[in-house]
């Protein structure tokens, strides 16, 4: 059995940061696959030691704000 989570990435400067909102775990990698493996360990991990029984997975939504010159 296993459970579908959420992997939000973001660029800080030469690294890429996985951030899983679900859980709330982080990690950061090199590349996007490399953030994401490190990602899914992290989680794994942290459910060993603190399990959840259900997770909600997040509303994604974008919306645009006007810009000024």
């Amino acid at each position: 059995m296993s459970n579908l989570y959420t992997a939000i990435i973001h660029r800080e400067e030469k690294l890429y940061v996985a951030e899983c909102p679900e859980v709330g775990t982080a990690s950061q990698g090199d590349t996007v696959e490399e953030a994401v493996s490190n990602l899914k360990e992290a989680t794994e991990l942290y459910l060993e030691e603190f399990p959840i029984k259900s997770a909600e997975h997040p509303i994604l939504t974008m919306f645009e704000i006007p810009v000024h010159a």
